[in-house]
């Protein structure tokens, strides 16, 4: 059953000095609040690893952010923007990155009611002559609510990853306030970035350095890497009162193989670095419950998680997905999902959160919520309270689910 869920219970004041505008010198120099059971604590993030179970494995999202914002001109002097989420032709990421003439993509449009699907060339006024040199062009060839598909040509026979670097911007969100700046090029992504795809960063990522990294591994814990690649979904607000009422934006993800099997065989807690992690990690018992019952991996769709109630275990899930993957000689999961995790929601991997603080009213309140057992409040009382720097470039939490904290031992 879909949950009956009022966004405006999950509202709470953020002043606009409380939002990160920059990010701090030193990553890992942010402030950490720690959830436990109820309980709150504050430390500094490169405090982490001491407090983190030993035998622990902890999972990052390794995706980049790419600078998929683009500005064009109309002969008539207008400016439209583009902002690239998702490749159409060629489909996969890779492919698109690699083509050296054209390629078709998923954007959102700003001024798109001026856009008369005329020819637009890209806007240049430093009159940069590598950027002259491309001749990119973009046109409009199909509409829908809020988004449009976009063709772009070129010249020169760059790859498109190339066109990106040198006529793009990083995508910081808006809720910053403030035009992209050379800062934004290092600090809005993580330090084990690797596979372009993203139009945001995975934000609860920005704090790591080489030393805690460190740290983490020498105190014994595994790390490991998914990749979801985080659309502008995630900058959408809910405009429903009632979270039924809010569609979620697809994310493709991968995972793969002997990932799987670690995670199958896994004795310790389950470490999620970020919501993209938790969205990945809990997205994978409903894909091994496609493969169970339709005998091959599908997206997850918004609501599957509350629609029945599944008589299948983590490992019979996780199982039908590595049988699928060796029968058919692949070393990868590579699929999409929608999934929304609100109160109600049963975690059946994910035991421990490192996240930053949200946008109230936000879906990832609602994640936060469904994970601490309702007790959002009091982590967010205590970090308005206590000075705490809020959302992309803020500070960051570590949280136990309310479920699981009376069994973490050996910290």
């Amino acid at each position: 059953m879909i949950p009956s869920i009022k966004i405006e219970d999950y509202f709470y004041e953020l002043p606009d000095e409380r939002i990160a505008k920059y990010p701090l010198p030193e990553r890992d120099s942010s402030k950490l609040l720690r959830y436990v059971d109820g309980n709150v604590d504050e430390h500094i993030f490169r405090d982490l690893p001491g407090l983190l179970p030993k035998g622990s494995l902890m999972i990052f999202n390794d995706t980049k952010v790419v600078p998929a914002r683009l500005h064009f001109q109309r002969e008539s002097g207008a400016h439209i923007e583009v902002f690239c989420l998702e490749p159409i032709d060629p489909p996969e990421y890779n492919t698109a990155f690699a083509s050296t003439s054209h390629s078709v993509w998923k954007c959102v449009i700003g001024n798109a009611k001026r856009w008369k699907n005329d020819l637009l060339s890209i806007y240049n006024p430093d009159s940069d002559p590598v950027v002259a040199s491309l001749n990119l062009k973009a046109r409009l060839i199909g509409r829908s609510d809020r988004t449009g598909e976009v063709e772009f040509s070129w010249e020169g026979g760059h790859p498109f990853s190339n066109v990106l670097d040198i006529c793009g911007s990083i995508p910081i969100p808006p809720y910053l306030n403030r035009e992209t700046e050379a800062i934004d090029a290092e600090r809005y992504q993580t330090l084990y970035a690797k596979i372009r795809g993203s139009v945001a960063a995975p934000t609860a990522g920005l704090h790591f350095t080489d030393r805690v990294l460190k740290g983490i591994k020498e105190k014994g814990i595994d790390i490991r890497n998914v990749c979801l690649h985080v659309g502008a979904g995630t900058f959408l607000p809910v405009k429903s009162s009632e979270i039924s009422g809010h569609p979620m934006h697809r994310e493709p993800f991968v995972v793969g193989l002997d990932l799987l099997k670690r995670i199958r065989d896994n004795k310790g807690k389950l470490i999620a670095v970020g919501t993209t992690s938790v969205r990945t990690l809990e997205s994978l018992y409903y894909v091994g419950i496609s493969c169970i019952e339709t005998g091959k991996p599908e997206d997850v769709g918004q609501w599957a998680p509350y629609e029945r109630d599944y008589p299948y275990t983590v490992t019979e899930a996780l199982d039908a997905i590595i049988n699928y993957l060796e029968a058919n000689n692949l070393t990868e999961l590579k699929v999409g999902t929608r999934i929304i995790i609100v109160p109600g929601f049963k975690f059946r991997l994910v035991d421990i959160l490192v996240t930053n603080f949200h946008q109230p009213e936000s879906t990832l309140i609602l994640l936060i919520s469904a994970f601490v057992g309702g007790d959002w409040r009091t982590i967010y009382d205590f970090a308005l309270s206590n000075g705490f720097r809020f959302l992309s470039y803020g500070d960051s939490s570590i949280l136990f689910r309310r479920d699981i904290a009376n069994s973490c031992e050996n910290i």
